[in-house]
C-alpha cells in the first residue's frame, strides 16, 4: 500500500519556488491544489505538479518551509527524487540570491555555467 511522503527541504520563498521550477521547465500550478495520490487520496499543497500517471507532486507549506509531497510509489519524472530536489534547490537558491542581492543595490555582472552544473555569479553596488 503505498501513501504520501512529505521530504524536507530548505525552501520558504514561494517566487524563487516558482520561478526555479519554471527555469527547468516544469509546469506547474499555484495555489490551494489537491495533489492526487494513491487509491484518490489527496492532500492539499500550494504547488501542484501534475504528471501523466494520474499521481501529482507537490509543495506544501509546513509552516517553516515547503516540502515535496508525493506518493512515492507513482514517481515519474525523468530525475529521481534526490536530483530532481538537487536541481530546484540550486535554481531556488540562484532566485533567492538574485532577489536578495537586487534589493540591497546590487546587479549582476557576470554570470558563470560551470560543466560540473554549479554557478559562478559575480556581483557588483556602485556607491555614491
Amino acid at each position: 500500500m503505498s501513501h504520501f511522503s512529505q521530504i524536507k527541504t530548505q525552501i520558504r520563498n514561494l517566487s524563487s519556488l516558482q520561478a526555479a521550477l519554471t527555469d527547468l521547465g516544469i509546469a506547474w500550478k499555484s495555489g490551494s491544489e489537491s495533489i492526487r495520490g494513491y487509491r484518490g487520496k489527496t492532500q492539499t499543497a500550494e504547488i501542484a505538479i501534475e504528471q501523466d500517471n494520474g499521481y501529482d507532486i507537490g509543495f506544501r507549506w509546513n509552516g517553516s518551509e515547503y516540502e515535496l509531497v508525493a506518493d512515492l510509489q507513482y514517481w515519474r519524472q525523468e530525475l529521481t527524487v534526490d536530483r530532481f530536489l538537487s536541481r530546484v534547490t540550486q535554481r531556488y537558491a540562484y532566485h533567492t540570491v538574485l532577489s536578495e542581492t537586487t534589493q540591497k543595490g546590487f546587479q549582476v555582472t557576470e554570470q558563470q555555467d560551470n560543466k560540473d552544473g554549479s554557478i559562478r555569479l559575480v556581483l557588483q553596488r556602485w556607491s555614491a
